[in-house]
């Protein structure tokens, strides 16, 4: 089947990419929204305007579009790039690495059935601890690059998900309660190299932003290599 995948630039998305393409599936393009809304339900909003270079690594084209952000209307705006993507590339569903929120998935199954598209989501209901792992092990490198929960703080901003990094991302779990993938928006990731892309991002400039219960890390300046 001829896919879209709605991409954040973060693990769980590029992992339910990589999913699709072992299950058979060709992904024909990438589609972004950029929400102007820091606290959006549905995208993910630190450092997306650097998608483009996870684009160009994949070799996939990418169609991404700014949003106001408003709660719900925001979807029309992911609807008129996905029916933008079944009109130029003649995609027939849509992949998303939705893995526990409802809120999302949804919103994305009622899109999809709209526009007469499949709604594909592999990571739906696997088992978070899991699929950390699974990261690793398919040799996934993404960074932290926001935090918004407790047990989260401003030393975790630019830090790789390593094994240490996922041991402790487990107790935090235990303690207080947040979800392991971050899919409560706990904290979003930005992947750097993935065995999909064909080049590796590479951060030369990048500062924190820190608020006592919040905090990113926002990329400056980054290339391929």
């Amino acid at each position: 089947m001829l896919l879209a995948g709605i991409y954040s630039g973060g693990k769980d998305s590029t992992y339910a990419l990589m999913k699709a393409m072992e299950s058979g599936h060709t992904v024909a393009c990438l589609v972004n929204v950029r929400s102007r809304n820091p606290w959006s339900y549905m995208f993910h909003t630190v450092n997306v305007e650097w998608v483009r270079l996870q684009a160009e690594a994949m070799g996939l084209p990418l169609l991404t579009k700014e949003s106001p952000g408003e709660k719900e209307r925001e979807l029309d705006d992911l609807e008129s790039l996905l029916a933008l993507a079944k009109r130029r590339f003649g995609i027939e569903g849509v992949v998303s690495g939705a893995i526990a929120s409802l809120y999302q998935k949804s919103r994305i199954d009622r899109i999809c059935r709209g526009l007469e598209l499949a709604s594909i989501a592999p990571l739906w209901g696997v088992d978070p601890h899991q699929l950390l792992h699974s990261y690793l092990e398919r040799e996934i490198v993404a960074i932290i690059t926001q935090v918004s929960s407790l047990g989260l703080s401003e030393k975790w901003l630019g830090r790789i998900l390593d094994h240490q990094a996922l041991l402790e991302l487990e107790e935090l779990s235990r303690r207080y309660r947040l979800h392991p993938c971050g899919e409560g928006g706990e904290y979003e990731t930005f992947v750097l190299w993935a065995p999909i892309f064909k080049k590796r991002l590479v951060i030369e400039r990048a500062r924190k932003v820190w608020g006592g219960d919040w905090g990113a890390y926002i990329i400056e300046a980054a290339r391929l290599e």
